[in-house]
């Protein structure tokens, strides 16, 4: 079938809209009507090539649409029904996946970063020249063809804007909180960044009952919008960080620190903003040839916990329609996360916003909801 999708043929350039030629799914596949994508800040730094991925490419991978068509072998969805997209399939097989661990995949980790299908071939076609996907989902165009394991049922009367950041932003965040920090009733609570992923895990914070929510962030009527969401207090990363903490605890510390920026240099102030004993969960994706480092002798003495976070740590199959249950019940608000919405025409004006730090998240609406 011919399907409009938002190509990038080199990086740091903008993206064309042009008609590409999308292969039916296999008997493992499904093919989705994409109906909104939000726009994450992984596709902006695969955009500016500080993420590497193979082009020409269809970016996007934080989507949700409709059903359109199902492979030979699909049972759990069929035409018609709504899904949430998940960009990191499993492949149920590997260690990681039978510890319950399938973000750390590692069946399906080489033709995600070789920018194929599971099978390591594409679907996607310019003419007699193959384009890649990304992140398994591509949801820069009007349809797409995913892995079937990525195309997470959901109910229908849940927007398509809503699930589509349930299904990256959302879930990293709150992940990241939840599943991997397990932070407890009372615990004080410092997130670096404000953006989707950041507020996210500030929400997060707040529902599992942190008595105190410091939000790091540089643009101030993102730091005031914070405060919306649940965070208690604002500081700018300029600003004594590490001594508001203290102030704020006693002396102590957070308990959790949340990095959902990835920025080079911002560890060594999180350690320091840090209880003893505290955890710091990296979420953030740093340049591929950035390092971290922590002071040695006190990362011993002090026993802090340092760790990153992909994807939430999460499994997305049960996770995604957990988030969208405590949307539904008024608990968890992913709408007010979305700052503007564009057509797919306007992919590179959302960049720019994107770039310029105007937006807590962005979606492009591709069908209607």
């Amino acid at each position: 079938m011919q399907v409009r999708a938002a190509v990038l043929h080199e990086h740091a350039a903008p993206m064309k809209v042009t008609e590409l030629t999308l292969d039916d799914p296999r008997e493992d596949e499904v093919l989705v009507r994409i109906a909104a994508t939000g726009v994450c800040a992984s596709d902006a730094h695969t955009r500016s090539g500080r993420i590497p991925s193979p082009l020409p490419a269809v970016l996007g991978h934080e989507g949700a649409g409709v059903v359109a068509a199902v492979g030979s072998r699909v049972t759990h969805v069929a035409p018609g029904d709504h899904v949430a997209l998940s960009w990191l399939p499993q492949c149920g097989r590997c260690r990681h996946c039978l510890a319950g661990r399938p973000v750390l995949c590692t069946g399906t980790a080489p033709a995600l970063l070789a920018g194929t299908l599971l099978d390591g071939s594409v679907r996607w076609h310019d003419g007699d020249r193959d384009v890649h996907h990304y992140s398994f989902l591509s949801t820069f165009a009007e349809y797409s063809v995913v892995p079937a394991v990525s195309a997470v049922p959901i109910p229908a009367d849940v927007p398509f804007a809503v699930a589509a950041l349930a299904g990256c932003g959302v879930l990293t965040g709150y992940g990241a909180v939840v599943n991997r920090a397990r932070v407890a009733p009372g615990d004080t609570v410092l997130v670096y960044g404000a953006g989707g992923v950041g507020l996210s895990a500030v929400m997060a914070a707040r529902l599992s009952g942190a008595r105190q929510i410091v939000v790091c962030e540089p643009h101030p009527a993102k730091r005031d919008g914070a405060r919306t969401f649940g965070a208690t207090h604002t500081v700018a990363p300029d600003d004594d960080v590490a001594g508001l903490l203290r102030s704020l605890t006693g002396g102590h510390g957070a308990d959790v620190t949340i990095d959902a920026v990835g920025q080079e240099g911002l560890l060594d102030q999180a350690f320091d903003a840090t209880v003893p004993g505290g955890t710091i969960v990296c979420v953030g994706v740093p340049a591929p040839t950035a390092s971290a480092r922590v002071p040695a002798a006190r990362f011993v003495r002090e026993e802090k916990y340092l760790t990153g976070s992909l994807y939430g740590s999460s499994r997305p199959t049960t996770d995604i329609p957990n988030l969208l249950a405590l949307y539904a019940a008024d608990r968890l608000p992913i709408d007010r996360l979305i700052t503007r919405t564009y057509t797919l025409d306007q992919l590179d004006d959302a960049f720019d916003d994107l770039g310029a730090g105007r937006l807590r998240r962005g979606v492009v609406l591709v069908g209607t909801d």
